[in-house]
């Protein structure tokens, strides 16, 4: 895509996929503005126009991550860890795995850095919030370090399957999951 080809209104998520896919594919320390925008297909200019600085960038495209993914498994409908469930999480992993793996990357810098520290504790608060939802539904009481708990092993099967695991074996495990917590 030139930036000719960027219709008006489409930069500024242009410029937050090239986010996710630049760190993503290249770490932290290989964001750029010239790469990013080169990536989306725009002027460079416009990513300070529409965020102003490098970490307004990073947290628009971890809000926009955690949207995203929300959007693409609809998660936050779900009642249950049963098969459905971990059908649509392993899919939208295996389709989009730059989503998880950038949102990792925010994670794991979030050590070095306070702002970045800031945007991973709202990242995961979303998550839980979300799992805390869905446990509810599933006929628990609200319990935020229970839904923390279950958090943790989604997150950690997530991880599994953007590395190291086939999907088949994410999807047994996260049912497997589903069936020890029905076990209250």
């Amino acid at each position: 895509m030139t930036i000719s080809e960027v219709r008006y209104g489409t930069g500024r998520e242009a410029l937050i996929r090239a986010v996710v896919d630049v760190v993503a594919e290249e770490g932290l320390d290989g964001l750029s503005y010239r790469k990013v925008a080169q990536r989306a297909g725009v002027n460079n200019t416009l990513i300070s126009h529409h965020f102003g600085s490098k970490e307004a960038l990073l947290e628009a495209a971890t809000v926009w991550a955690v949207q995203r993914t929300q959007q693409l498994a609809d998660l936050t409908l779900a009642s249950a860890l049963d098969h459905d469930f971990a059908e649509t999480l392993t899919r939208v992993v295996g389709e989009e795995p730059n989503l998880q793996i950038f949102q990792y990357y925010m994670i794991l810098a979030s050590r070095r850095s306070p702002e970045l520290r800031r945007i991973a504790g709202n990242l995961y608060e979303s998550y839980i919030g979300m799992v805390q939802n869905v446990l509810v539904r599933y006929g628990h009481k609200p319990d935020r370090a229970a839904a923390r708990a279950v958090f943790a092993a989604l997150d950690g099967l997530v991880m599994q399957q953007v590395t190291v695991a086939e999907r088949d074996e994410v999807l047994a495990a996260v049912v497997r999951l589903g069936e020890l917590i029905d076990r209250r």
